[in-house]
């Protein structure tokens, strides 16, 4: 009689091949996630995909906040309050407080100067002042040169180093402007003081480059006796008109603009209406009809806005 064999069981779950087949189908889905993500970039749709992932990989999200789908709300309050006082000062402007890069340039060679040249500033030597177009380093003569010459003193070194320090960093144009007394001079060297205010002038610019400025970004202008800054009648008033004054422009136009009328003798709204004034020969109109030469209560003249004429009605 043929024995019966018994049937054997097989050790084991056969149903195993569910788990694999949940874990293909898992890795599909966040493929096809990953897929409908990148077709088109929204940060909101990051979000939903970071948090899709790790929903899958870490379990249900315990956190009852809503998905933010589309732009990003920021939940710092203190971030919120930074970014509403940076867009308030975008929109003011200025010296003071703006973002322009240009303008934020100004600002920055402004204070490291008035820092750097305090003590001078104290004591009447050096000024300095700026608006948001262009600032102004104004030195006395007798800091610079000797009586009679153009050539810098040995003195006069450590100031236009530390002054080149201060501006070789930064790519605005920058010119120096030479003036003089009216005391006349006639020597072989300098007939007159067209030559001296220029020679002056040139010796601080030719100084600066030595010392790391860019001699691309300057240029030396004379303006001799014909521009003072105060009258002449005392010798106080001579010992201010004799100067050196370094502008440091936000960009080549302002620098044109300056260099034609002279920084002490135009107003900030003046040069803004220029600026302001079509570029293209054939349309540009003559600067006298919104330019106005005025008389300051020194005795100088100043070059601020004025009102443009009536045209005549046809």
């Amino acid at each position: 009689m043929a024995r019966r064999h018994k049937h054997q069981e097989i050790a084991g779950n056969t149903e195993r091949w569910v788990v694999s087949y949940a874990d293909f189908i898992t890795l599909l889905l966040a493929f096809f996630v990953v897929m409908y993500s990148i077709s088109s970039v929204n940060e909101g749709k990051y979000r939903v995909l970071s948090e899709s992932l790790a929903g899958i990989f870490r379990g249900p999200d315990l956190s009852f906040d809503p998905v933010q789908v589309g732009d990003l709300q920021l939940r710092d309050s203190s971030r919120d309050i930074g970014l509403m006082d940076q867009t308030s000062a975008q929109q003011a402007g200025g010296i003071e407080g703006g973002t322009n890069p240009d303008t934020e340039q100004l600002q920055q060679i402004q204070s490291a100067a008035t820092a750097k040249f305090q003590e001078l500033i104290n004591d009447g030597e050096i000024s300095i002042s700026a608006n948001k177009l262009w600032v102004e380093i104004e030195i006395g003569s007798g800091v610079l040169f000797a009586s009679g010459s153009a050539t810098p003193a040995l003195s006069a070194d450590e100031i236009l180093e530390a002054l080149a320090a201060l501006l070789a960093p930064y790519n605005n144009p920058l010119h120096v402007e030479g003036y003089t007394d009216n005391q006349p001079i006639n020597s072989d060297q300098f007939p007159s003081n067209w030559e001296l205010s220029a020679a002056r002038a040139a010796g601080v610019v030719r100084m600066l480059a030595h010392f790391g400025v860019a001699p691309e970004r300057m240029a030396a202008v004379g303006y001799g006796q014909y521009q003072p800054k105060v009258s002449n009648l005392t010798v106080n008033g001579r010992r201010k008109n004799r100067r050196v004054v370094i502008i440091v422009s936000r960009d080549e136009r302002v620098q044109r603009a300056l260099s034609s009328y002279g920084s002490g003798y135009i107003s900030e709204d003046a040069v803004d209406t220029i600026l302001q004034q079509p570029r293209a020969p054939s349309v540009q109109s003559s600067p006298e009809t919104t330019i106005q030469r005025v008389q300051t209560d020194e005795g100088g003249v100043l070059f601020t806005q004025g009102e443009a004429p009536e045209q005549p009605q046809q």
